[in-house]
């Protein structure tokens, strides 16, 4: 994620009018894209109002409507992977961000769950990866959902993964994180199955970070 976070906030050094100016069509442009001002979204997340207008300006610089698609979210993802093919796992992510499955990214969805990843407690950061690997959205993470996701990250890592990527070790890392995790052996993975094994487990919890690092 903080390739994506990195993309929007450069643009925002490139060319800087004055800081009163800049603060005064932020304000405007919040009140046309958004209900929620600057104030309210503060309450909400854990950003600085100062934060809050960085991004916004990056946001607002590489998504002038207002709002991100999907093919504009891959677009920015894939920058930070040229070796690699980033589609899949940003397709991925940008499900997570579009909590309203309408198919865009508003600023209040990019801010809310970037504050959960980078300043939210351990179970909330914990949740937030869970509904990223449940992609169908029923409550659990099967294999093939976990499947899914670890080639989509090795596919995105590309040639650069070290040690290189055989065949069959994704499917290892997914038979590891199962059976650590289903507890009762049903299968499927339970947001709290999830959660507790992450805190319990030390590997697993470095396994959990090292895919925190690519969002």
């Amino acid at each position: 994620m903080g390739a994506v976070v990195g993309t929007l906030t450069m643009q925002t050094k490139q060319r800087r009018p004055s800081r009163d100016k800049m603060d005064d069509e932020l304000e405007m442009t919040m009140v046309c894209h958004r209900p929620e001002g600057l104030e309210q979204l503060e309450a909400q997340t854990n950003f600085t109002k100062q934060e809050l207008q960085i991004l916004y300006r990056g946001f607002k610089n590489e998504c002038p409507s207002g709002v991100v698609n999907e093919e504009t979210f891959k677009h920015i993802y894939a920058q930070f992977f040229p070796h690699g093919d980033a589609s899949m796992y940003a397709h991925y992510l940008f499900n997570a961000f579009d909590t309203t499955n309408n198919g865009s990214i508003k600023f209040k969805d990019f801010v809310t769950g970037l504050s959960t990843l980078l300043r939210g407690t351990l179970r909330e950061k914990l949740e937030w990866t869970f509904h990223l690997y449940d992609i169908n959205r029923d409550g659990y993470i099967n294999r093939e959902e976990m499947t899914e996701i670890v080639r989509a990250i090795y596919d995105m890592m590309g040639k650069y993964t070290y040690p290189a990527i055989k065949g069959d070790v994704p499917q290892q890392h997914v038979d590891a994180f199962f059976q650590k995790m289903d507890k009762n052996k049903d299968g499927v993975v339970t947001l709290e199955e999830f959660v507790v094994a992450c805190q319990e487990d030390e590997t697993m919890m470095r396994s959990m970070q090292l895919f925190e690092n690519v969002m």
